[in-house]
């Protein structure tokens, strides 16, 4: 199996950008909680760097088990050479902005909260961070920023943020299940499976539910 790799990141230290994050999302195309965004850096830009080994088999989040997911996100957020933040925007703002602006919003917040600011951004999609959004976190607004389609499958910085907001927002949704047991929250994290379906239709949509996604609507 190919895992994703430093090809993208040492390619960019090579023309002396020294500070590269990368980002990824959670939660895009759930019914329910928020979008969770993370980004990450490496610290030391050495062409040289390789993945540390027991991050070897690092990948994106969606391929990987919970508890897999939760053994590289211990080592991630602890090790020395990896920094990152973490973004996140309420289902309240979705409804009101749409999920693709929630998204980028979300990006933005992550970046703001590196300690170092990026020189160079590679976004997992195929959009890039509006200036305007950059400006007021207070990131350069014209910083370069990259999009790949499926970048958690090619970028190890891009998979790392991966499952770092994965596990992150699932924490979260743990939580949210704790105040509405009845939805199943713990099991299918916000995801519109037949559960989760099958409860909105029994109980209608509850404070975290997103409701201007069509499933929600529906339930109104």
């Amino acid at each position: 199996m190919k895992y994703p790799n430093l090809r993208e990141e040492k390619k960019l230290w090579r023309k002396e950008y020294k500070r590269v994050a990368g980002l990824d999302e959670a939660g895009r195309g759930c019914l329910a909680g928020p979008v969770v965004a993370a980004a990450t850096i490496i610290k030391i830009p050495n062409s040289k760097f390789q993945i540390p080994k027991p991050l070897k088999e690092v990948k994106d989040s969606k391929q990987l088990t919970p508890k897999k997911r939760d053994e590289f996100y211990k080592i991630l957020a602890k090790h020395p050479n990896i920094k990152w933040g973490i973004g996140r925007v309420s289902e309240k703002v979705i409804d009101k902005i749409n999920i693709l602006e929630a998204t980028k919003l979300a990006m933005v917040k992550a970046v703001k909260k590196l300690k170092r600011k990026p020189d160079f951004l590679i976004l997992d999609g195929n959009f890039t961070l509006p200036a305007k959004a950059l400006a007021k976190a207070g990131i350069n607004k014209s910083i370069t920023q990259k999009s790949i389609v499926k970048a958690d499958e090619k970028v190890f910085s891009c998979a790392a943020a991966s499952i770092i907001a994965k596990v992150t927002r699932d924490r979260i949704m743990q939580r949210y299940h704790r105040k509405f047991p009845r939805y199943g929250f713990d099991k299918h994290k916000g995801y519109g499976t037949k559960l989760h379906l099958k409860m909105l239709k029994k109980y209608g949509p509850s404070l975290i539910h997103r409701l201007t996604f069509t499933p929600v609507k529906k339930m109104i």
